[in-house]
């Protein structure tokens, strides 16, 4: 498995060669920069670091200030280990670009953390049912109901389905497919939705057929 850094752009449709309508989704994927080889001799394992997107110097501390000045490339604000690339065949600063690794037909995996949604309450995080709206109850409709009997157990059980912080963990949808390849404006277009909101970064990885 190989795979690039990018970032959503948006959504949108495109036809097919039978006329059938597409939704896909648009990621801008790369360039992306090889910022450190990790090799078995050194690491333990095989991998290569990749940054994507330029970042100003100033907001750079030193030491990665120094990390990127050893790959000859200006800083950058993304970077992810990648293992499945033969790391003979890379040396620091390299570019990798889209159309090196994607085709059209391909399938892959993108990981990304999904939307906030903030504090929400049972109903809505975990799809509870909700309380009756009978016998004079009046404000027990998306209560989570009993978390626990005094008697026994009394207590909380770890891991309670109760209310809290929904979204924003990282996320993967596998199995997506490569419709479209743009090489000239790095655009990569898969069919389906990935995680994230509009700008987030994601990470594209080249699946097993």
């Amino acid at each position: 498995m190989t795979g690039i850094l990018g970032k959503k752009i948006g959504m949108t449709s495109i036809f097919d060669e039978h006329g059938e309508v597409i939704p896909c989704t648009i990621i801008e994927a790369g360039p992306c920069f090889v910022t450190q080889i990790k090799t078995k001799e050194n690491d333990g394992y095989d991998a290569i670091q990749l940054g994507f997107e330029d970042k100003k110097p100033t907001r750079v501390t030193k030491p990665l200030l120094g990390h990127f000045e050893r790959a000859g490339i200006p800083p950058k604000k993304v970077l992810r280990e990648f293992k499945g690339f033969d790391v003979s065949n890379f040396k620091l600063g390299d570019v990798i670009k889209v159309e090196n690794i994607f085709s059209k037909g391909d399938i892959v995996s993108v990981s990304g953390n999904s939307k906030g949604r903030g504090f929400q309450g049972v109903v809505k995080r975990h799809h509870f049912g909700g309380g009756s709206v009978t016998h004079g109850q009046s404000d027990r409709v998306r209560a989570p109901g009993s978390i626990g009997g005094s008697s026994y157990p009394s207590r909380v059980f770890k891991g309670q389905r109760m209310a809290g912080r929904m979204g924003n963990k990282r996320t993967t949808i596998k199995n997506l497919k490569v419709v479209q390849i743009i090489p000239e404006s790095n655009l990569l277009l898969v069919k389906g939705s990935v995680p994230g909101h509009i700008n987030c970064y994601l990470e594209i990885h080249k699946e097993s057929k």
